[in-house]
């Protein structure tokens, strides 16, 4: 998303980075991103709790001019306190942040291109299971297919919401629901993170 405002500020590069960094390539200083962020509980592997955001020097500079009120999420608290060497100005999850330390660990152990190659051998893996289970993907062009999760959609008289109760009731395992438009339509199946086949 390319943001501008309306005080002549250079428009900025944000990325919803939350189901593919570090799953997918991303390189955030080549392709001129400004922010990007993801969550601990995708391609990390961890719970839920920690926002990861990164932002470029333009965007540490757009800030200071931003007109936009902030206060839990302030850049400039997170900086004063980064330089004072005690690197946080609120409580942190710290048993979040021992395992943000341990899933990066793994990342770097196997090396992130092959962490990249992994999710995409199991993504194509995955879409190949649909097909011969005689079910389609909801994603309808093979460019736009993702290597991090796959919506299987259902013929019209199944309700995927009982695909996926059945699945944890009796498998105990987990699959997401459809969305919005497609709620009851699809199911997904998520391959992202410290998995293998």
């Amino acid at each position: 998303i390319e943001l501008s405002d309306d005080y002549g500020h250079p428009a900025l590069l944000l990325v919803d980075g939350v189901s593919s960094i570090c799953a997918l390539d991303f390189r955030m200083d080549e392709w001129g991103v400004d922010v990007a962020l993801t969550g601990s509980q995708k391609a990390l592997s961890l719970p839920t709790g920690i926002g990861i955001v990164c932002a470029s020097p333009k965007a540490l500079e757009a800030s200071k001019s931003a007109k936009s009120v902030r206060v839990f999420f302030d850049w400039n608290d997170y900086l004063k306190f980064y330089k004072l060497g005690t690197y946080w100005p609120y409580t942190p999850s710290i048993q979040l942040l021992y395992g943000l330390r341990a899933a990066l660990d793994l990342i770097f152990e196997e090396g992130l291109d092959n962490v990249i190659a992994r999710h995409s051998r199991l993504g194509k893996a995955t879409r190949l299971a649909v097909e011969a289970w005689g079910l389609k993907n909801c994603t309808q062009k093979e460019e736009w297919y993702s290597d991090t999760v796959t919506a299987v959609l259902v013929p019209p008289y199944i309700d995927s919401t009982e695909i996926v109760k059945r699945a944890w009731k009796r498998y105990n395992l987990s699959l997401g629901l459809g969305l919005n438009k497609v709620a009851g339509k699809v199911f997904r199946i998520g391959h992202l993170g410290n998995l293998n086949e």
